[in-house]
């Protein structure tokens, strides 16, 4: 990091972290920057929501700096990459975990918005992961990350509905991107399960290609389609929801790749292999609140067409696709 700041010229960096991951590797971060000649202070993100990203804000400005650098997992990475976009600095990503495609995507998920859902922020000038480092994180985030891979199948045909329905744009490049990424993670369940290098990289790989398909279509079409309206549904009927992005995504996966008419149990069956949660009990979350946030799926994002239709699913129709897909 402290290499690719130089090279930029930058002289000055806000790192942004979380109270647990300034102790993992921001200490190290702030060090390597200072001793590479390059002034560096820290802000600590507690709750992950719009009074973070103001306080960011205003560190950017106090400090003048000219970059700012987020380490930490899903949470911290979006406050400083929304922050650092508002502010117009450049922004570098320093992944603690790999949970979810947010460390390398245009954009941002942080809560106090008005929006549900990712919201336009800024791709990374620079993406530094250290696969050491994300070994070390729980194995629940790595299971999470892959979660959010895998639910590319359900989110590119998604798209690929609305280019047919609504003539809406369709980008086959950002879309054959996406669908590899989920391809090779499938394909390497079993690696990333055991924690090998080689399925770590496999997963950073295929997160960081997940971004990269979102910057050449413009938009998180690519990557974000009925399975991620699921997981918004369900995180604004519990704010409080427990269950990790990842988890929730992987779970919409499976329900909408049967609708779909896509190999939903290999999907599930693949999940299961890394660890992730299939069913509404193993995420935590009520059989209810499963039926409700199916229910209401479709409203996260009206303007974006999916197998959910414009009309979604009834509480009858939402039920008997949870208990075939066995989520509930």
């Amino acid at each position: 990091v402290g290499d690719c700041c130089m090279d930029f010229g930058f002289e000055k960096a806000l790192v942004v972290s979380g109270a647990k991951t300034y102790e993992v590797a921001g200490g190290r971060v702030i060090k390597i920057l200072m001793d590479s000649g390059i002034y560096a202070e820290h802000s600590i993100v507690s709750r992950g929501d719009i009074e973070d990203v103001n306080e960011v804000i205003n560190r950017i400005s106090r400090l003048d700096a000219e970059v700012v650098v987020g380490v930490g997992g899903g949470k911290v990475i979006d406050v400083a990459k929304l922050a650092s976009y508002r502010a117009q600095v450049p922004f570098i990503s320093v992944p603690t975990s790999a949970s979810h495609d947010g460390i390398a995507s245009p954009m941002a998920v942080v809560k106090g918005l008005d929006k549900p859902h990712s919201i336009r922020a800024q791709t990374p000038l620079a993406i530094i992961a250290d696969v050491d480092v994300i070994s070390s994180a729980p194995r629940r985030f790595l299971a999470s990350g892959c979660g959010d891979v895998v639910a590319k199948c359900v989110s590119v045909r998604d798209w690929k509905l609305a280019h047919k329905v609504k003539d809406e744009y369709y980008g086959e490049y950002a879309a054959s991107l996406a669908l590899m990424s989920a391809k090779l993670v499938m394909e390497n369940a079993s690696l990333i399960r055991d924690g090998v290098s080689e399925g770590i990289r496999t997963l950073l790989e295929a997160l960081i290609s997940c971004g990269v398909a979102m910057c050449i279509a413009g938009s998180s079409r690519p990557c974000s389609g009925s399975e991620h309206m699921f997981s918004h549904a369900l995180e604004l009927l519990d704010p409080g929801i427990k269950c990790l992005h990842g988890e929730r995504c992987g779970v919409g996966t499976i329900m909408m790749a049967y609708l779909h008419d896509l190999d939903w149990v290999e999907i599930r069956d693949k999940l299961r292999t890394v660890g992730a949660p299939t069913t509404a009990k193993e995420l935590g979350v009520p059989p209810e609140l499963i039926v409700k946030a199916l229910t209401i799926a479709h409203k996260i994002r009206p303007e974006r067409y999916t197998i959910l239709g414009e009309g979604g699913l009834t509480k009858g129709a939402a039920e008997r696709l949870a208990k075939v897909t066995g989520v509930i």
